[in-house]
């Protein structure tokens, strides 16, 4: 899967009370030119955290948090640290994880003094965010100072598992994982086994999820010796990381030779879901689904129903969310006889997949043919949100949302007030966190009349999405 389309997913995010406003503290950020939210955390319903970057008056990008506490968001702030590692400008969160309300982790790269690109991880205890720090022990692995951190995924305070990729002394980009033990970030490791795997050297964690301390998934890609890239999940048992393996099933799937595992969710220990997609035989592109049942991996299926919708060979499953196990949702996109980008859903009760279909009310929304679900969280069984974008009928970008309610899908939505902010004409709704069911926080951006992206958030609070406003 292309880097720079995983950054804009797996990067994002979002919120503000019952509005979707631009994110505070912009005013104190001299000159801060395009901002971006590009990943969202609730714990709690009006407790959240949101990380992504901003351009400062010298054309630098910087990461940034921004901290919502009993439904109020103060101001973002820079990452504290950041501004010491990131001497070639160029840092951004691309994710971020919060347990409790005021404890979260976060993820991403910034570019050092030789403009190489390195990783990072940060951690807020108690409310307050502790300084960035390189990845332990990426610095020996990084020789070439290519490494991202994309995902990040916590169970509890202190406890937490990141995934990403670095490139090592032989220029082979090579998956990786580090885990947090009681508040300090252990020295990554190679993801066990994929040594073996990855004989074309391209391997990349895309995501990592943990029910509880010491138990996590992840799931990924890697190139075998004939340059075919492959699907793979790894699986950490009581604190100790098994060998990867190429997603069973995914062979006799994966004519064409490319597949990835794009995300990863896992309600308890043992029991994941894990999406993306493969090539055919035709070299298109097919969404696929797997699950872990009590720690065995079963096999890869097409989504059921993806085979009628994607007429122009081309689907995968961006994200999933599953609150329970055999209990998921997932959704993407894929391409109609027309060759138009539509968005699906689909969604598994009792461990069985039901047909996938286009997100209701999108058809009338997306007059402009391409749409797409970024993002999903669902909170209980049957009761979800999705964000992600679509094009009207005069070419602009507009971001939506859908919600699900008593395992039936509503009428998607442009994001309530967002008219009013998205005068440049380019918005979208990159993630979305639920800790409860009808409180839900989404994040994104939009462009403004002189098209600088400005951060996006907005809250739904008790069943009712929040209307946009321009920030006075």
């Amino acid at each position: 899967m292309r880097r720079d389309r995983v950054v804009r997913l797996l990067t994002g995010l979002t919120a503000l009370c019952t509005l979707s406003v631009a994110v505070p503290g912009w005013a104190a950020q001299p000159k801060a030119r395009n901002t971006v939210v590009l990943s969202v955390s609730c714990p709690s319903a009006g407790n959240c955290a949101a990380g992504g970057y901003y351009t400062d008056g010298s054309h630098r990008n910087q990461a940034f948090v921004a901290s919502e506490r009993n439904g109020h968001w103060g101001d973002a702030v820079r990452l504290p640290g950041s501004a010491r590692l990131n001497a070639g400008g160029n840092a951004q969160v691309l994710s971020l994880s919060c347990p409790s309300a005021g404890n979260c982790a976060a993820g991403g790269y910034y570019t050092d003094g030789a403009t190489h690109n390195q990783m990072f991880v940060a951690s807020e205890r108690n409310g307050h965010w502790g300084n960035a720090i390189e990845v332990p022990g990426s610095a020996g692995l990084n020789p070439h100072a290519k490494a991202w951190v994309y995902s990040v995924s916590c169970p509890s305070a202190g406890n937490c598992a990141a995934g990403g990729y670095y490139t090592d002394s032989s220029y082979d980009i090579e998956a990786f994982v580090v885990n947090e033990r009681n508040g300090r970030w252990g020295t990554l490791i190679e993801v066990p086994g994929s040594a073996a795997l990855n004989a074309g050297a391209n391997g990349v964690v895309h995501s990592v999820s943990c029910p509880s301390a010491g138990n996590c998934a992840a799931g990924g890609e890697y190139a075998d010796s004939s340059a075919r890239f492959q699907a793979f999940v790894a699986t950490e048992r009581n604190g100790r990381w098994g060998k990867a393996l190429k997603v069973p099933g995914t062979a006799a799937l994966n004519a064409g030779g490319v597949a990835s595992v794009n995300w990863v969710s896992c309600p308890s220990a043992g029991n994941c879901t894990a999406g993306g997609y493969y090539t055919d035989h035709a070299f298109r592109n097919q969404a696929f689904v797997a699950s872990e049942r009590n720690g065995r991996w079963g096999n890869a299926i097409k989504v059921p129903g993806t085979a009628s919708l994607d007429a122009g060979g081309n689907a995968q499953v961006f994200s999933v969310s599953c609150p329970s196990r055999g209990t998921c949702a997932a959704v993407g996109y894929y391409t109609d006889r027309s060759q138009g980008i539509q968005a699906f859903v689909a969604s598994e009760r009792n461990g069985r997949w039901r047909t996938a279909f286009e997100v209701p009310g999108l058809a009338a929304l997306n007059a402009g043919g391409d749409a797409q679900v970024l993002s999903v969280a669902c909170p209980t069984a049957g009761t979800c949100a999705a964000v992600g974008y679509y094009t009207d009928g005069s070419h602009r970008v507009q971001a939506f949302v859908s919600s699900e309610r008593n395992g039936r899908w509503r009428t998607a939505f442009e994001v309530p007030g967002l008219a009013a902010l998205n005068t440049g004409g380019n918005a979208e709704a990159f993630s979305v966190s639920c800790p409860t069911a009808g409180n839900c926080a989404a994040v994104g951006y939009y462009t403004d009349r002189s098209s600088r992206s400005q951060a996006l958030v907005v809250t739904e609070r008790n069943g009712r999405w929040g209307n946009a406003i321009k920030v006075p």
